[in-house]
């Protein structure tokens, strides 16, 4: 039986095209949702995300029951999870994103702007750039993936940041523990490094 995919709905995600992503990365039963109950039920979980971290975490916890079930199955079921983009950040501690938001709390860190030491370097962080292993980690590959972020992922634990990029300085570009990961880089628009790398998430067996 093919493995159950949610990935969660809650207007802040580019869901069209990581759910054409994840079919074509080899998901077969994949149901884009809002319901606490399908998250609870699925084998393995997606939160995508683009936009504000602070926008992004209200329109999570509008959601009712939905902060909840997370929990549930990431934190006593350890259900497979992969965060995108901001739904990466969405595991940190906070965002300091117009004044400050609390996260998932999932990975203790700070969501903090980029500020790159070369002033030349612009940001957002846009564009092709590599990824890094930096604590080995089964889902990881060195490699090049698409970014389009102005703020950073700042883990308490090294150990917790499995890749990495760079802008002017190190730029987390992924976190994981457990049965979560998160990523800053969009597989959706990263080619073949992405799809690859989503291929190896539908087989995760943490």
């Amino acid at each position: 039986m093919a493995d159950r995919v949610a990935l969660i709905d809650y207007g802040a995600g580019n869901l069209h095209s990581v759910h054409n992503a994840l079919r074509a990365a080899g998901a077969s039963d994949v149901s884009v949702t809002a319901d606490p109950e399908a998250v609870l039920a699925a084998d393995r979980i997606v939160l995508p995300g683009v936009g504000a971290f602070a926008a992004c975490a209200s329109a999570l916890n509008a959601i009712p029951g939905m902060r909840t079930a997370l929990d549930e199955a990431m934190l006593k079921r350890a259900r497979p999870f992969l965060g995108i983009c901001v739904g990466m950040q969405l595991m940190a501690t906070r965002g300091d994103e117009f004044g400050g938001e609390t996260g998932l709390d999932w990975i203790p860190g700070t969501v903090r702007l980029l500020r790159p030491a070369d002033p030349a370097l612009k940001v957002p962080h846009m564009g092709w750039n590599d990824v890094t292993p930096a604590t080995p980690h089964p889902l990881i590959t060195a490699g090049e993936a698409y970014y389009l972020h102005s703020f950073v992922f700042d883990a308490v634990e090294a150990s917790q940041v499995v890749a990495v990029s760079d802008h002017g300085g190190p730029v987390t570009a992924a976190v994981a523990r457990d049965a979560m990961i998160g990523v800053q880089f969009h597989p959706e628009k990263s080619q073949r490094y992405g799809l690859d790398f989503l291929a190896r998430f539908l087989e995760w067996r943490p």
